[in-house]
């Protein structure tokens, strides 16, 4: 099988009969979203479980097996080791991405530089540490079954001798202006994922990168639509529409998929949000009521950035005297507001967790 050559891009001869009404109901949906968002006065921290859960469903669509409890209860040192913390170390590398490239976009644009540095931190300390991090690859790799040769393959990406001409194409593609900018997002993802530009890891960058680039078009107000939970749920038409790409020239199949993605997630995505927004103001009055105290906001704030925490975290990031913070702790877990996951033993500090914010997260019932 021969490397695959990609389009140029812009793309040209795109069916915008078929895709312009797509394009209207995905805007609707993600503007409809994006309203929610901005009627959130500190969403980064209200919102914190839905990067978790982004970080486990991409992860999951490339064969991790882990759940937003367990790479919870992993950040607060209950599992420590065996394959399921390499599972939960790579979904924490990928929240640290998704983190740090907010903060880049505050100030800076996309680069094939920022891209890379994102993959450092995505491979550190995990499989595939030893497949260069951070670096573009400079030989040909190819997707197919385990152990299959190149002949066999179901998919060559580009000649590593074209790759960096491929990349600098993509990225100047970046700063154009398309048709429209979900319509560009749907081709900027699909076309890094064709470029496969690194040993590991492309699929999780390419999806990393689908709010930053949003968000970079001002598309959304903040880098916060995750699309994986609709990518995991339909992965075989994901990778289908993907290679529809690769086999067929089919990019009007690719971006009507993408733009279905982004209307159905909007909209789930909006209802989780007004779910957390919620369960956000009935804490409020909850805690309040259970404890009397002025500290109340602190409190919340500080479970909800982390559901899964030792009693000494909490203490730490609130600043409330720990006497105060312990007694305050001991009534909302009497209340049933918090769980207990591991006693204190000496100086060994409790776990405790806050069941309903990771139900909404997890997408279960909340009780």
């Amino acid at each position: 099988m021969q490397p695959y050559v990609p389009n140029s891009l812009p793309l040209s001869e795109l069916d915008y009969k078929r895709l312009l009404p797509l394009v209207a109901r995905a805007n609707a949906a993600l503007a409809r979203y994006d309203g929610l968002l901005q009627g959130i006065p500190n969403a980064e921290v209200m919102l914190s479980p839905l990067t978790t859960q982004e970080a486990v469903l991409s992860s999951r669509i490339e064969g991790t097996q882990a759940t937003v409890d367990e790479v919870l209860e992993q950040e607060a040192g209950l599992i420590k080791e065996g394959a399921k913390f390499q599972d939960i170390q790579e979904i924490s590398n990928y929240r640290v991405a998704l983190l740090r490239a907010r903060e880049h976009l505050r100030a800076y644009p996309i680069r094939l530089g920022f891209v890379r540095e994102l993959h450092r931190i995505l491979m550190d300390s995990v499989r595939g540490q030893d497949k260069t991090p951070g670096e573009f690859r400079k030989d040909q790799n190819w997707i197919g079954a385990y152990g299959c040769t190149l002949e066999h393959a179901i998919f060559v990406p580009p000649d590593p001798l074209q790759l960096e001409g491929h990349l600098a194409a993509w990225e100047q593609y970046l700063d154009f202006d398309d048709i429209d900018f979900l319509l560009q997002t749907a081709v900027v993802h699909a076309q890094f994922e064709l470029l496969h530009p690194f040993k590991d890891g492309n699929g999780r960058i390419g999806r990393i990168l689908i709010p930053l680039f949003m968000f970079q078009k001002k598309v959304i107000s903040q880098p916060m639509f995750y699309l994986s939970g609709y990518l995991e749920g339909h992965r075989p038409e994901y990778y289908e529409r993907l290679r529809g790409i690769s086999e067929h020239g089919d990019w009007n199949g690719w971006i009507a998929f993408f733009l279905q993605a982004v209307t159905g997630q909007a909209n789930q995505n909006g209802q989780r949000v007004m779910q957390i927004q919620a369960l956000y103001e009935a804490m409020k009055q909850e805690i309040h009521r259970v404890t009397h105290s002025q500290f109340t906001v602190h409190l919340l704030d500080a479970l909800f950035r982390t559901p899964v925490f030792e009693t000494t975290r909490l203490i730490r990031e609130t600043g409330i005297h720990k006497p105060t913070a312990m007694g305050l702790m001991r009534q909302l877990k009497e209340a049933g507001l918090l769980k207990e996951l591991r006693p204190g033993a000496g100086r060994r500090p409790a776990v405790l967790s806050f069941p309903r914010l990771i139900n909404i997260a997890e997408g279960r019932e909340v009780l």
